[in-house]
């Protein structure tokens, strides 16, 4: 709960930082475009006791749409929101044994960003920055097991941590911060392309965290890479 309350607070000073910079006096923009993202994340969960893992590799794709509303000197200010499908999850380093484990957690995510962007508006190449919080609903999970799997090869594992091969994903709502750059590539026509890098951090966690549970840590971590592509809607100055 004190973690909620926190992001809360996070997402409004958030909103509230992104309405001040907004109502600055700049030029006036009023640009609503939507459209399609695709790419691949690579997430690993950060457990606490630690549990030693390589990236596991899921792909991404939504819906986005952006609300331009100004220019502010030589910075383009957008309000940006997506609704993807990702698949998350971890994939672990197993080292006493010929075991193999790896899990896929999918999720509907919902980040709330601002938008900064630098260089050409109509016509040529702009760079941007996005930031903001994000949500994610958890869908469904599956996992996968390989080597011999048995109870002399858990007993080997470090710190004997095998606690999470039988845990249900038990937080069904996540929340975290996200953050990206980009290129975007504008046309008079054919509309808004976009390749982007991003990284998640997440700030709660998919398994309980109490004192009597295994895990006080179990949150995700992703390093995204995007291409989205936009139409404008409507576009005045």
């Amino acid at each position: 709960m004190k973690r909620l309350a926190f992001f809360l607070i996070i997402i409004f000073n958030f909103q509230f930082s992104t309405f001040n910079l907004f109502a600055q006096v700049g030029e006036y923009r009023s640009a609503l475009a939507v459209g399609v993202n695709g790419g691949y994340l690579f997430n690993r969960v950060s457990f606490d006791p630690t549990i030693k893992q390589a990236y596991h590799g899921g792909s991404t794709f939504g819906l986005t749409i952006r609300y331009t509303s100004e220019r502010y000197f030589k910075m383009l200010c957008a309000l940006q929101a997506e609704v993807n499908y990702a698949q998350m999850g971890w994939k672990e380093v197993i080292e006493t044994s010929s075991d193999t484990y790896s899990r896929t957690v999918n999720y509907i995510q919902v980040p709330l960003m601002a938008r900064l962007g630098f260089g050409r508006e109509v016509k040529g190449v702009m760079g941007y920055l996005v930031l903001g919080p994000q949500l994610g609903f958890y869908l469904s999970d599956k996992d996968r097991r390989g080597g011999a799997w048995s109870a002399a090869t858990l007993a080997l594992r470090p710190n004997n941590v095998v606690q999470q091969y039988d845990l249900d994903i038990q937080n069904h709502f996540e929340y975290g911060i996200t953050g990206g750059l980009g290129m975007e590539v504008n046309t008079k026509h054919a509309g808004h392309f976009m390749i982007e890098g991003r990284y998640y951090f997440g700030l709660s966690n998919i398994f309980h965290d109490g004192k009597s549970d295994t895990f006080g840590r179990s949150a995700n971590g992703a390093i995204v890479a995007k291409a989205t592509y936009l139409f404008d809607l409507f576009s005045k100055k």
